[in-house]
């Protein structure tokens, strides 16, 4: 059943209360394949608790874990020592978290890992799920057959001003935070902000698939 029905869960950005009460609400749904989008750390209080809780999750569930572009800041801090762009999006609240500095950089190997074996996209026959999004006027196949667009698939946004995009199947995405999800013919955006509750956003929002059935829970944090 996993294979056809999914649930997909926005941006968490460190937000570890607001996803514990989450994953209470879809504890009936735990037949399903749960599809992290990405983006579990950064600008929120606790990325480090936010990690830990996803290790003991998936001890338990089927799990898709997706890179977002505040991983991908963070590794390229460890492997290319670029810095500066993560610490300016968050990164130090995450070095907070795990009480260290830039300097040290003393964060579990099993956190590591977890960052380091997060996917790219993870495609369906019915659904493609990526972090940011993909270009508008390719279809998926073409996208996923370019290699050089990948990294796009962390940071895209072309396709939320697109009139029509070229895409065979639905695609699922985060990145770009909205007041409510985004639901069109061939796209669904599940990043309602849950970090930025004090901008007026404040949700971390759940989509049923393929029910299309949005689940969501006020920040607590």
């Amino acid at each position: 059943m996993a294979d056809s029905k999914f649930i997909a869960i926005g941006d968490i950005h460190g937000c570890l209360h607001s996803l514990k009460s989450l994953l209470g609400k879809l504890e009936k749904y735990n037949d399903r394949r749960f599809i992290f989008i990405g983006d579990y750390i950064d600008r929120g209080p606790e990325s480090k608790g936010v990690v830990d809780l996803l290790l003991e999750f998936r001890k338990q569930h089927d799990c898709i874990f997706l890179r977002g572009n505040h991983e991908q800041m963070l590794l390229d801090a460890l492997q290319k020592s670029e810095f500066n762009l993560w610490l300016t999006n968050g990164g130090r609240i995450t070095l907070h978290s795990y009480d260290t500095n830039e300097r040290k950089m003393d964060i579990p190997e099993d956190h590591l890992d977890f960052y380091r074996d997060t996917k790219i996209f993870y495609d369906t026959p019915e659904y493609f799920f990526v972090h940011a999004g993909l270009a508008p006027h390719k279809t998926v196949a073409e996208s996923i057959e370019d290699e050089d667009e990948h990294a796009e698939f962390l940071w895209e946004r072309s396709h939320l001003n697109a009139p029509e995009t070229a895409w065979e199947k639905k695609v699922i995405f985060g990145h770009t935070p909205r007041l409510t999800p985004l639901k069109r013919e061939k796209m669904l955006g599940i990043d309602t902000g849950c970090v930025y509750n004090s901008m007026g956003y404040g949700v971390l929002t759940a989509v049923l698939l393929p029910e299309e059935m949005f689940i969501q829970q006020d920040c607590l944090d």
